[in-house]
């Protein structure tokens, strides 16, 4: 049964992309693992920008690259 966690910041995520993430996610595990799409479990959490880091920094103060 496998459970996969995935993390992203909060800006710019929309449902249909949430799905694609389940959806992609699932089918990976069916195709190299031959995991049961109906026992696979894909939770997304978002993470407020300014409790996610990088380079030192919370991301809601990094310059846009």
């Amino acid at each position: 049964m496998p459970f996969v966690h995935i993390r992203v910041t909060d800006t710019d995520v929309t449902s249909e992309q949430k799905a694609q993430l389940i959806a992609g996610t699932t089918q990976l595990l069916q195709d190299v693992l031959d995991k049961a799409p109906e026992k696979t479990f894909v939770v997304i959490d978002e993470v407020a920008t300014d409790n996610w880091g990088v380079a030192g920094l919370p991301v809601s103060r990094r310059q846009p690259e």
